[in-house]
């Protein structure tokens, strides 16, 4: 072999031998609503034992040599490649779930189960095996399971959301202070990015897409991931006690709701006062359908930013909250946090009760692809079919 194939073979090895590293952190999408920041921070080199930043490339590579004329050619042909953010996160594609073990092998201890579509880090490999970081889980799942690198399914699966940290954000149609605002959002909202640029933000809103300034939202990239043994356990526990407490607020709500029948039909047959120009009948029943019921009756009700009052006007989440504060169920004045009460389902199974959550939004399902919700302003509380008519983050079922 002459020089210039030994200096070629040498090059090659030195190439093979570039190691790339990133910092990344993953948490659990599907009960906190909280995503991950996949990010490549570092560009490393190793050379035998010897490792060095991308700022020390040409002269680990010169010590490895033992020349400077080599280290310089070298250096003059050979470029760190800059890793992909997606490059270690590997995509669950799976009927339902893997199983995440112990140990590279089927006879490994069962630590958690990685559902379709979920996202793990990959940080090594034993034979057909990766060995895998997600959410609280670290274990060995088989290669056959998971697409690694596949950046294009990693952003279908992902989910880009700005939290909101200032008091009351607005949010403008462009990415200017001059122009026009479409629509108030509160703090610890969490919004759908459509697109980042020059310091703005494109977010979604039920008035439509906004601009919002990037100064007043933290944005991050979710991702479903991996829920470990005694997270199961816990939730399922959890979602069962929730049901219990969900029977008993509704049994609480029939009996009221008769109680107050009664006492209405008493009041009429004495001659009691004037009835309103509108009335409202009380909550009946306790379960989904009795939920829809009755929040349809405030269909044509005003639109108030932090309101409350199914009467005098509402807010999205105010509504939600006063409908099934009338059947005894306590929920929180935020889109963002209805989307972990109760427990989920999916999209294409929804009843009529169920809490349907958007970016920025949300309302009560009533059945025949349609949702009740109070809008905006210029709408109010009102009917909206079909129910994914903006993409629809979560399904939360109470009864």
């Amino acid at each position: 072999m002459n020089r210039n194939s030994i200096r070629r073979a040498t090059t090659c090895c030195l190439t093979a031998a570039v190691v790339l590293s990133s910092s990344s952190f993953v948490t659990n999408a599907a009960n906190a609503g909280v995503g991950s920041l996949i990010s490549a921070n570092q560009v490393e080199v190793q050379v035998g034992n010897e490792i060095s930043s991308t700022a020390g490339v040409s002269g680990t590579i010169a010590k490895s040599l033992g020349k400077k004329s080599d280290s310089a050619q070298v250096a003059q042909n050979e470029k760190a490649v800059v890793k992909s953010e997606y490059d270690d996160i590997a995509i669950a594609q799976v009927d339902n779930y893997v199983n995440v073990r112990s140990t590279a092998g089927e006879d490994g201890e069962v630590l958690g189960k990685l559902y379709n579509d979920s996202a793990c880090t990959v940080l090594g490999t034993e034979g057909d095996w990766y060995k895998i970081h997600s959410g609280d889980v670290e274990g060995y799942i088989k290669a056959e399971f998971l697409e690694v690198g596949n950046a294009e399914l990693a952003k279908s699966v992902g989910r880009r959301v700005a939290d909101v940290k200032t008091d009351s954000l607005n949010v403008r149609s462009d990415a200017n202070t001059d122009s026009e605002v479409l629509g108030q959002v509160p703090e610890g909202e969490e919004l759908s990015v459509v697109e980042e640029k020059d310091g703005w933000v494109k977010v979604s809103i039920e008035e439509g897409e906004g601009w919002v300034s990037s100064e007043f939202v933290d944005c991050s990239t979710h991702y479903i991931v991996a829920e470990s043994k005694e997270a199961e356990e816990a939730r399922l526990k959890k979602e069962e006690e929730e049901r219990k407490a969900a029977e008993e607020a509704a049994a609480a709500a029939a009996r009221r709701a008769s109680g107050s029948s009664s006492r209405s039909a008493g009041s009429s047959s004495s001659g009691g006062s004037a009835a309103p120009s509108r009335s409202y009948n009380p909550p009946s029943g306790g379960n989904g359908q009795a939920v829809a019921n009755y929040a349809c009756q405030f269909v044509g009700n005003p639109y108030v930013y932090g309101g409350t009052s199914l009467t005098n006007g509402a807010d999205c989440s105010g509504f939600v909250m006063s409908v099934y504060a009338a059947f005894g169920v306590g929920l929180p004045h935020s889109s963002s946090a209805l989307a972990g009460v109760g427990y989920g389902v999916d999209p294409g199974a929804m009843q009529p009760g169920d809490i349907v959550c958007y970016s920025g939004h949300v309302g009560i399902y009533v059945g025949n692809n349609t949702i009740v919700h109070a809008s905006t302003e210029a709408t109010g509380i009102k009917y909206t079919s079909p129910a994914n008519y903006r993409a629809i983050v979560a399904v939360r079922r109470i009864f």
